[in-house]
């Protein structure tokens, strides 16, 4: 199993993506300890971990208070005495235009995906000193491309980017890899509520999205999760400062 004897911190572990991630990691050996805001989805995702047998507690609560980073990385250091892994994947998906966009729009998507993402970060660094480890950021080809009414989501998906090439410089020495995974459209439940607030079909939005990527499809939970184990697996060694697109071809088409 790739991770075995690994600890890893998962933000965002409750549903979607996240929860792809947390199976896993699972399954390939990692002990570990789960964030959500949605205290009953996590609830539910660390169930199911542990009646296959595995090893999994979760934290219920909100990254972009600092509090929640510093007992994530202290209930991961009770129990299991280090970190090894650290996966950012929490995320607010408010997406509005510059125009329209108030300043309380503003704060609540960088509250959470820039700074909550940090803060977290900035706890579990000194745990993942002692030995080395990685880092995997979710970021997003919103990163890197522009969409449109996208630009407050877009604007904190940047930032991810770029808070990942610094962290890979900052902590080269200390033997911990830092990386991000770039998804492209992956159907979830921020999808679903991507879809009513356009107020148009599922199939309508599909066929939008899957003319977009050069597969001809969106993508699937488990396919950007498998992406996340390569870089924070050791199969990744020599791997730090870069974006991993698990796009479907969408920003190179």
């Amino acid at each position: 199993m790739r991770l075995e004897n690994q600890v890893a911190i998962v933000t965002g572990a409750g549903a979607g993506i996240g929860e792809a991630i947390a199976l896993r990691f699972a399954e390939e050996g990692a002990a570990l300890v789960l964030n959500d805001l949605n205290a009953a989805n996590l609830a539910e995702v660390t169930g199911k971990i542990r009646a296959a047998g595995r090893i999994a507690d979760g934290i219920a609560g909100d990254i972009s208070d600092p509090e929640t980073g510093r007992i994530l990385a202290a209930k991961a250091v009770e129990i299991h005495g280090r970190i090894d892994i650290l996966v950012n994947n929490a995320a607010d998906f408010t997406a509005i235009s510059v125009e329209e966009a108030e300043v309380a729009d503003w704060q609540r998507v960088l509250n959470v995906n820039v700074i909550g993402t940090a803060m977290v970060t900035k706890a579990a660094i000194p745990h993942l000193k002692k030995q080395g480890g990685a880092i995997v950021n979710l970021a997003s080809i919103s990163s890197f491309i522009a969409q449109p009414n996208f630009a407050t989501y877009n604007s904190s998906k940047g930032a991810i980017a770029a808070m990942t090439r610094c962290l890979a410089l900052d902590l080269a020495a200390h033997k911990i890899r830092v990386n991000s995974v770039c998804p492209g459209c992956i159907f979830t439940s921020a999808s679903e509520r991507e879809i009513a607030r356009l107020g148009i079909t599922t199939e309508a939005w599909l066929a939008g999205a899957e003319a977009k990527h050069m597969l001809g499809r969106v993508g699937e939970p488990v396919e950007v999760a498998n992406a996340v184990l390569f870089l924070a697996s050791r199969e990744a060694s020599f791997v730090t400062g870069e974006h991993l697109m698990v796009d479907g071809g969408y920003i190179q088409w």
